[in-house]
């Protein structure tokens, strides 16, 4: 049993994400549920719903103050591709994918490195694989910093 946990310890990582993942579904779920419970409050007293109640209902994560209609944002009427497209995948994003990616992959060179690890072969394949995708993620951030100063 002790092997099977020096093994494959690195299998905690994709399950405590697949966890974290279903939890915040579950949290969304949540919230859209006592959002439509609130609404249905209102409907059943007869009385109508504030318009921020019922705007809420369909951005509620896009920041405050957002107007898809604004040119800077390609005049989209969708605000949800317009969140995902200028602010999710914007250069501030790209920047901290290269931040954390080129930690990880320090972290792996220095476990395959030390001598205190028992498989220095797997972890060197993990670094170098971390370290290609950090570099990728450099030329995606340079250019969307650079795009984003374009415009």
């Amino acid at each position: 049993m002790d092997s099977v946990f020096r093994d494959y310890w690195w299998l905690i990582f994709p399950i405590g994400a697949f966890m974290f993942g279903a939890w915040d579904r579950w949290l969304t779920y949540r919230r859209s549920r006592d959002h439509l419970d609130l609404i249905r409050a209102y409907a059943d007293l007869g009385k109508e719903p504030p318009p921020e109640l019922l705007r809420g209902l369909h951005d509620e994560d896009m920041p405050p103050g957002f107007d898809p209609a604004d040119p800077r944002y390609g005049g989209v009427p969708s605000m949800r591709w317009a969140y995902r497209r200028h602010y999710r995948w914007g250069p501030y994003w790209q920047w901290r994918k290269v931040c954390v990616l080129a930690a990880v992959a320090a972290g792996f060179w220095w476990a395959s490195e030390s001598g205190e690890w028992h498989a220095h072969g797997a972890l060197r394949v993990v670094a170098v694989i971390l370290t290609c995708v950090a570099a990728a993620n450099l030329v995606f951030a340079v250019l969307a910093t650079a795009a984003r100063r374009g415009r």
